[in-house]
């Protein structure tokens, strides 16, 4: 099971910490990731972390602003979101892996990931 929150309101140039924390299953036996939807939208990658932390990848829109860490003694990835800005307002959800290459395509996400948060609603004011 994976619960994901620390989404809310904020204005454009501030910043929020999205959490994921996991549980049922070995937390450093997979890869974490963070995916969004906009309303009308497809589910895009926002950023992934490997097993042990040692590599960490970005989708262009969010490099230089978000940083995806996570913590495995306590079983939580999290999403660190600066300068943030209107198009950042989507669903965040997080989402759990084997492997990092099943986050950064779509299709591989659609056709491999199956274990999902429910979803921390994250609204960016202009």
């Amino acid at each position: 099971q994976l619960q994901a929150s620390g989404g809310g309101l904020v204005q454009a140039g501030g910043s929020l910490r999205l959490s994921c924390t996991a549980s049922g299953r070995r937390f450093n036996a997979y890869a974490m990731g963070w995916f969004r939807q906009a309303p009308g939208k497809d589910r895009v990658f926002v950023a992934v972390i490997s097993r042990s932390g040692s590599s960490v990848y970005y989708a262009d829109s969010v490099k230089g602003r978000f940083t995806i860490s996570r913590d495995n003694a306590k079983n939580t990835v999290y999403l660190q979101m600066n300068s943030l800005k209107p198009e950042d307002t989507a669903v965040y959800y997080c989402a759990q892996d084997t492997t990092t290459e099943h986050f950064t395509s779509a299709t591989k996400a659609r056709n491999f990931i199956d274990h999902w948060g429910q979803g921390t609603q994250v609204t960016v004011s202009s």
